[in-house]
């Protein structure tokens, strides 16, 4: 049996050497969409500098009308800010829909645990804002984060049980052990016991009427590919309404432009889970 290279499937900037022209379009297109769409940046969700909150919205809309959908950036928990991809949000808000970028503190300052609570806190924070259910969207690490909130127990944080009924996660890592060989872990600081409990394929499943995407790009490491379709077929199993999606020639960058084209099945689809 070959022993798998866990850093050559997990390091995708090495993977896509084309990851710096990438990120720099997506710093051009957040730059000019933070200064074209209607926003409110900055909303502290806690107290720690990182705790923040930008929401974007239809000009003529308030907090009730139109989808929300909430994206979590990722950048292996150790790197990016909400800033750097608000271009996220521009057709999803020329759709008609909320959207709402958070940050969050990111490692070795706090751990996969910590950030974890973190968006529990933020979504918790809407709530009480918005009293409104998300769709929660995320890549990467936020793809990892948005399985989480999913199966959340949201019951025991002073919020409704389904406050999350559906996530849409790209390309994410649901089972973080993995990471530990890797030079991700220079950060992360995971052990097997901490890797285990911050990975949601391990945790109890979400109730059998929630749903869950897992897109992944066809042009991923195996490992990515595997990620995203044993976490369907687990929660599949335990009657969650969960299915593994692979976008065509995409890799683990590309693939976020899919939220950016009106006429992909990756828009029409978290606009439709934000129907739920």
């Amino acid at each position: 049996m070959t022993e798998i290279d866990y850093e050559a499937e997990y390091n995708n900037r090495r993977r896509v050497p084309e990851h710096t022209e990438i990120v720099a379009r997506w710093l051009r297109e957040s730059e000019r969409v933070r200064a074209s769409l209607s926003s409110e940046l900055g909303v502290a969700y806690g107290s720690k500098p990182r705790q923040c909150y930008d929401v974007f919205k239809p000009t003529s809309g308030d907090d009730s009308s139109g989808p929300l959908i909430v994206y979590i950036h990722g950048g292996y928990w150790q790197r990016g800010d909400r800033t750097e991809y608000s271009f996220v949000a521009e057709t999803l808000v020329r759709m008609g829909a909320i959207v709402v970028l958070p940050s969050y503190t990111l490692c070795p300052e706090g751990s996969v645990a910590e950030i974890i609570e973190e968006m529990r806190q933020f979504l918790r924070a809407l709530w009480e804002r918005m009293q409104r259910r998300p769709v929660v969207v995320g890549h990467s690490a936020g793809g990892h984060l948005a399985a989480a909130m999913l199966a959340t127990r949201w019951s025991d944080y002073g919020a409704p049980a389904d406050l999350v009924r559906a996530a849409y996660a790209i390309s994410g890592v649901f089972e973080l052990e993995p990471l530990i060989p890797t030079s991700l872990n220079e950060a992360l600081q995971l052990t097997p016991e901490t890797a285990r409990a911050a990975s949601p394929i391990f945790w109890p499943p979400p109730p059998a009427d929630r749903f869950l995407v897992a897109a992944v790009g066809g042009a991923e490491s195996q490992e990515f590919l595997r990620q995203s379709l044993d976490i369907a077929a687990t929660w599949s199993a335990a009657g969650v309404k969960a299915e593994c999606v692979v976008v065509p020639n995409a890799n683990h960058f590309t693939i976020v432009d899919e939220l950016a084209r009106p006429e992909s099945a990756m828009v029409q689809r978290v606009l439709q889970l934000a129907q739920f």
